[in-house]
């Protein structure tokens, strides 16, 4: 699973790059698998519930397999079966971007990562950050080293 190590790297290089793209307060969470808080930090001025979002955020990405955009994404395409597991889930699901899988170099799924407080398309790219700041993998950077090595056979 996602080390203490990582899971402060992943943080500090989400809250760092924010910083430097001027982005709105942001809040941070690393879950290991089963969804049990790693670390979270939260900066001066980021508003209510926000623990809450990135939360829901990284539980999408490892209820569902998938990054939470497309979690959003079959939201929008499926109401009926998203309203089901939003409620089997105890409403702890947030179908919105900027929570993803987080994958060691074998592609094992060690944790996740929520990122809230500036737009979707900005918390996913600072997720993504994160997670290869820490020297691990993205489940899209998983499946094209996947491919290459499948190519190379």
């Amino acid at each position: 699973m996602v080390t203490l190590s990582q899971a402060r790297t992943i943080i500090d290089a989400i809250i760092a790059r924010g910083i430097a793209l001027k982005c709105r307060p942001l809040a941070v969470i690393v879950v290991e698998p089963g969804c049990k808080v790693k670390a979270f930090e939260k900066e001066d001025g980021a508003s209510m519930i926000r623990f809450e979002m990135a939360f829901g955020k990284a539980y999408a990405a490892l209820a569902l397999g998938r990054s939470s955009r497309l979690v959003r994404i079959r939201n929008e395409e499926k109401p009926a079966f998203m309203r089901y597991l939003i409620a089997a889930s105890d409403d702890q699901i947030f179908p919105e971007g900027g929570g993803m899988q987080i994958r060691d170099g074998a592609g094992n799924v060690i944790g996740a990562v929520g990122v809230t407080g500036d737009t979707e398309d900005r918390d996913e790219e600072l997720a993504v950050h994160g997670i290869r700041a820490a020297g691990l993998l993205t489940d899209d950077d998983y499946l094209e080293i996947a491919h290459a090595r499948a190519t190379d056979r």
